[in-house]
Parts: structure tokens; C-alpha cells; sequence
């Protein structure tokens, strides 16, 4: 292929484009460039060939007797590796990259992903646990599933549900908690690493996290879940992390009141590229479950 050396690829691109589809500017759109780069392109690659592809006249660009036949050429070699190309996709396809937190996707997704792989037998899930905003178009990552306000700059969002905050406790250290008062003499297991705080659904009972009991601390939210579930003490958790101890009974809700976050479960995809069908299915999916384990998908005020 050493023939291949005497022009530069996005030249013989250039020179495809414009002979397939008539015109510099229509060429400029499928390749993603200006106007110009294309005429640019068109002109080095005549040089480097040392032949002319096109006639010049008021009307445009035409093939020359050589241009035909040699376009004609390239349009089936780029096909060709267009069809290359393209084969690769069939293992791409059938693999759904999603990047979710690990809390997230060991309490509420990973016991769902046998329903999805009902739903869709075809693909593959490949379950990245990150916290970190990712780049979907630079990364391998399809979708991720985010906490936070939506509003990060170059993405795609779509939200999902609000996030609520609420005590949980097991159901022999409920008997104790009648009233919210009561949380300041029971044991609190705390989240060391959380960014959220007791006030947020302690302030309209006109009470202070500093008025809350002692008790263990962990790095880790499904940590404080399974001590809460060991009866250690009270913890403040949300609905995605709580909802199966919740419905099999380890855990109760010993008050009826949730306060939201004021931030929100949100699905984080491209904002540049197609989304592929697998990506589309996906995100019907998850809301579809999120709507039958969280029918209300509001806020909900104290």
C-alpha cells in the first residue's frame, strides 16, 4: 500500500465527498469542516497526485475523464472501510456502559438488572461505580446516573425523581421514637463522608443536628445502612438507598415526614451525539422502575 503514501487521507476524503455528492459546501457538511479546508484538500491532493480530479467552470465543480473513473474508486474503498468499521459496532452495541455510584447501583440497581436483562436479553451491562461527573464524550460511558442540581455545563441531563431524606431505624429501636424529640436520645449512626445534614429534615421540628445522641460513624453510606439494619442507631437516608430494607421490612420509617434535598436523581448522557437505541431503552427502563418503586416522583414537604 506504499501508493497510499503520495496523499494524505483526509485529501482522498475530501476528493470522495465532493465527487459523491456534487458540491464543495454539501461536502463541508458530511465531513464536518469549512468550505474552504475542502477546496484546500481538493487542491493539495491534485497536486500530490499530479492529475486533475475536477474541471472548473461558473457552475461548479465536474469530474474529469480521469476524475470519473479514480472517484468512483475511492467511493468503493471508503465504503469498504466504512463497512469495516461499522462491524465493529456489533460488539459495541450489545454492551450498555453506565456510570453510577456505588451506593446506588448496590442498593437499588444491581437487584434490578435481572428485570433488565429480561427486558433486553441482547445487551450487556458494564456497571462503572463512580461519583465523578463524567465526560461522555471523551469516556466509554453510555449514560451515567448523577445526584445534583442538572445543571452541568456540555451534557445531556434527564431527570429522574427529587431526592428525599428521612430517619431509618430498625423496627425494635422504632418502639422508642415517638416524637422527633425523641432522636436526641437514641443513637445516631452518622455518614462521615456525606455532604448532607440532619437540618435539612430536623429544622421544622425547630431542632439542631448538635441536639442529637451519640453513636458510630462511617465512611461509607451502605455501611450506615447495615448498622441501622444491626439496630445500632438511627440514620438519615434517602429513598433510592433505603427502599428494599424498607419493603422487607429490616428497616422502618419511624416518622412519616421526608424532606427533599433540593437536588435530583438525573440521567447523564451526550449532548453532541446520537444517542444509540440501547441508551434510548435504557433510560425507558430505569423510569419505568423508579415510577413503580417511587410513585409520587415529587418533592415532599415537611
Amino acid at each position: 500500500m506504499k501508493e497510499l503514501n503520495r496523499v494524505h487521507l483526509n485529501g482522498l476524503r475530501a476528493l470522495e465527498a465532493v465527487g459523491r455528492l456534487g458540491s464543495l459546501q454539501k461536502a463541508a457538511d458530511e465531513l464536518g469542516v469549512s468550505v474552504g479546508a475542502v477546496s484546500q484538500q481538493v487542491l493539495k491532493s491534485e497536486a500530490q497526485l499530479g492529475r486533475a480530479v475536477f474541471d472548473r467552470s461558473g457552475r461548479g465543480l465536474t469530474a474529469t475523464g480521469f476524475g470519473a473513473a479514480f472517484l468512483a474508486r475511492l467511493t468503493n474503498g471508503f465504503q469498504a472501510l466504512d463497512d469495516a468499521v461499522a462491524s465493529s459496532r456489533t460488539h459495541a452495541d450489545s454492551i450498555l456502559t453506565v456510570s453510577v455510584a456505588p451506593v446506588f447501583a448496590s442498593k437499588w440497581l444491581v437487584p434490578r438488572l435481572s428485570a433488565y436483562s429480561r427486558a433486553e436479553p441482547d445487551i450487556i451491562v458494564r456497571l462503572d461505580a463512580s461519583v465523578t461527573l463524567i465526560d461522555p464524550d471523551t469516556s466509554d460511558v453510555d449514560i451515567a446516573i448523577r445526584v445534583g442540581d442538572g445543571k452541568w455545563p456540555g451534557v445531556k441531563t434527564d431527570f429522574l425523581l427529587p431526592q428525599e431524606v428521612f430517619p431509618v431505624c430498625s423496627p425494635a429501636l422504632a418502639g422508642r421514637l415517638r416524637v422527633p424529640r425523641d432522636l436526641m436520645n437514641a443513637p445516631i449512626v452518622r455518614d462521615a463522608n456525606s455532604t448532607l445534614s440532619w437540618n435539612v429534615w430536623l429544622e421544622r421540628f425547630g431542632m439542631d443536628e448538635s441536639q442529637l445522641g451519640d453513636g458510630h460513624s462511617f465512611t461509607d453510606a451502605a455501611l450506615c445502612l447495615d448498622a441501622a439494619i444491626a439496630g445500632q442507631g438511627v440514620m438519615l437516608a434517602w429513598q433510592t438507598l433505603a427502599h428494599y430494607a424498607l419493603s422487607v421490612g429490616q428497616l422502618v420509617a419511624p416518622f412519616p415526614q421526608r424532606a427533599s434535598t433540593g437536588l435530583g436523581y438525573y440521567l447523564v448522557s451526550s449532548a453532541t451525539r446520537r444517542e444509540p437505541a440501547k441508551v434510548t431503552r435504557f433510560k425507558r427502563w430505569i423510569k419505568a422502575e423508579l415510577a413503580r418503586d417511587f410513585p409520587a416522583n415529587r418533592p415532599v414537604d415537611l
